[in-house]
């Protein structure tokens, strides 16, 4: 199939920078105390186009699929635990169910490849490409048309869903494999620095895992571009996530991003369309050492450092109220002349 990219406009607006900092300069506090806060309400205020941002219908996006390369054991867990976790989401018993819930957050679970045929249920969309990519180590992930088709779709879920928000969850075991090898080729940086424990691997089971994907590097040499990447790597999950970034920046939505692999999808948004990270923030640094390469290359800095490594868009929940706090400020807090406060005096 044929893939249409939407165009994505710069949101460079200095004018409004400048009045967005004179607000947050003029509010009750000396002169930057609220600190990276600022700097967020800033950047929230930019996305949105306003001096007065607000958060409306956040989303929750968490898309699954399976992995042919996890046969390779580059997991601990079995493959069948991604639809377990599918269940376990759409029945309210994940870290993200719970942490959405709390936020008042809809959660939307996207079937983008599971090995397992889920019956309907409310909160679940079925996007399924086919059941689970295929094995990496013996020829590409998935096909040119297979990538298409899973970046289309994510742009169509997102332009279903309301909200000026989009949180970015993900679930597939062996997913973090996919997520290394993008950013060894997108970002040329060695594969050992980009691989971690994963769901839990020991340090045999992290040599092993690291031996398998420079060898699947090595089979894919020559795919360098974005797409062509993708394809080779999987899955299928963080293809329907690129199209759901793609799309969420047209619309100049915020986008949350969670963990390591919902980060390599925003990577490859990235090399396809540089101006999708202007829309950006990212919610942590997890203890996957990629993630921080990743975040490095995209030029964000992570609001918490929490040592997770769960994914599912649990960190991006967990940042949510860091984003409204500094919406809030900009909207609710007194400036010194409405409030009647003395200013600093001049030197």
């Amino acid at each position: 199939m044929t893939l249409e990219l939407p165009p994505i406009d710069n949101i460079d607006d200095p004018a409004l920078a400048a009045r967005l900092q004179q607000r947050l300069d003029g509010k009750t506090k000396p002169l930057g105390a609220l600190g990276r806060l600022e700097a967020l309400a800033l950047r929230l205020g930019l996305v949105l186009g306003t001096e007065q941002p607000a958060l409306a219908q956040p989303q929750m996006l968490v898309c699954a699929a399976d992995h042919g390369l996890a046969a390779r054991g580059v997991s601990a867990y079995p493959s069948d635990v991604t639809w377990q976790m599918v269940q376990n989401f759409l029945a309210g018993g994940a870290a993200v169910s719970v942490l959405a819930r709390q936020h008042g957050m809809a959660l939307t679970v996207v079937d983008c490849g599971v090995r397992h045929d889920f019956s309907p249920t409310g909160g679940l969309l079925i996007r399924k490409v086919a059941a689970g990519t295929a094995d990496a180590s013996t020829g590409p992930a998935m096909s040119a048309a297979q990538c298409a088709e899973a970046i289309a779709n994510g742009m169509q879920v997102v332009r279903e869903l309301p909200g000026n928000v989009l949180l970015l969850g993900e679930m597939g075991i062996g997913n973090s494999s996919a997520a290394a090898m993008l950013l060894a080729r997108l970002a040329h940086q060695d594969i050992d620095a980009c691989t971690g424990a994963g769901t839990g691997l020991d340090a045999a089971g992290r040599a092993r895992k690291r031996e398998v994907l420079r060898g699947v590097l090595e089979l894919h040499a020559a795919a360098s571009a974005p797409l062509d990447a993708l394809a080779a790597f999987g899955g299928f999950e963080i293809a329907t996530l690129v199209g759901a970034v793609l799309q969420a920046a047209e619309e100049r939505r915020v986008i949350v991003l969670d963990g390591f692999i919902a980060s390599a999808a925003v990577l490859v948004a990235a090399a396809l369309r540089p101006q999708v990270v202007q829309r950006c923030v990212a919610a942590h640094e997890s203890a996957e050492p990629g993630h921080r390469l990743l975040l490095n290359h995209l030029r964000l800095e992570p609001l918490l450092r929490l040592d997770l490594r769960l994914g599912e868009g649990s960190g991006a929940a967990l940042a949510w109220p860091l984003l409204e706090s500094a919406c809030r400020i900009l909207r609710e807090m007194a400036s010194f002349e409405s409030a009647g406060v003395s200013q600093r005096e001049s030197p």
